[in-house]
């Protein structure tokens, strides 16, 4: 990245290719926070861009949170993971090619915290429409990829059946990033099966009134997340 020229690739538009490889740079600590990035000459060289093209793409990387642009100054990139938003996180996800194991940990854990009360509120307010859903499950067959698109559909629905927006605001930018680690969980025969028992039990606890729902949501929570943590040691 410091040291050659990258050529503009196809799928991008040249202030997205621009922005995306400094992002790149970024995440991979090519250039920490607190460090200066390179002036715009030498760096529109690198990248292959022209200058007006690079100051777009240092624009919106800065209305994102990633750097500070100071008039007559070199850029700064930001502590972001301090000074950071929601924005900013999804930003990382979409652009990072390989996703860092200790950003999936971490999203893990908040989503360990965030579903099980979420679950509990769309079986309190919603429990018909819930239980409609899982009954889909008799139909996944044993397909990975069919897998991973019900069960992101049902963490949408449950943020849904809150009749809270914001849950449901939460998750929808985090779609591209399940499907990734979705795949990858449900090639496991284990992980499928762990899953069919985890809709069964749910739909129970459901028809039983709702009360248990967070429990066992939680507990196949804790589950993905040890999965991971064992992959991450492969």
């Amino acid at each position: 990245m410091d040291t050659q020229t990258l050529k503009p690739q196809e799928s991008f538009k040249p202030a997205e290719y621009a922005e995306h490889q400094l992002l790149e740079a970024i995440l991979n600590k090519n250039y920490p926070p607190g460090s200066r990035l390179p002036g715009e000459r030498v760096l529109a060289e690198r990248l292959g861009v022209t200058r007006p093209t690079l100051r777009e793409a240092l624009q919106r990387l800065s209305r994102e949170g990633w750097i500070t642009i100071a008039q007559g100054k070199t850029t700064r990139v930001n502590d972001y993971f301090k000074d950071g938003g929601l924005a900013l996180l999804v930003s990382m996800v979409r652009h990072s090619r390989n996703m860092d194991k200790g950003l999936v940990s971490h999203l893990l854990e908040v989503r360990l915290t965030l579903l099980p009360g979420v679950a509990r509120l769309a079986a309190d307010r919603h429990p018909r429409r819930l239980m409609s859903y899982l009954k889909g499950e008799e139909e996944l067959g044993d397909d990975p990829d069919l897998f991973a698109e019900f069960d992101w559909g049902l963490q949408l629905l449950l943020a849904e059946l809150t009749d809270n927006p914001v849950f449901r605001l939460i998750l929808n930018d985090f779609t591209p990033m399940y499907t990734i680690l979705g795949r990858l969980y449900f090639k496991e025969e284990k992980a499928r099966k762990r899953s069919r028992r985890y809709y069964r039990e749910l739909m129970d606890a459901v028809w039983k009134g709702g009360a248990g729902t967070d429990s066992v949501v939680r507990s196949v929570m804790e589950d993905s997340i040890e999965f991971f943590k064992e992959l991450s040691h492969d």
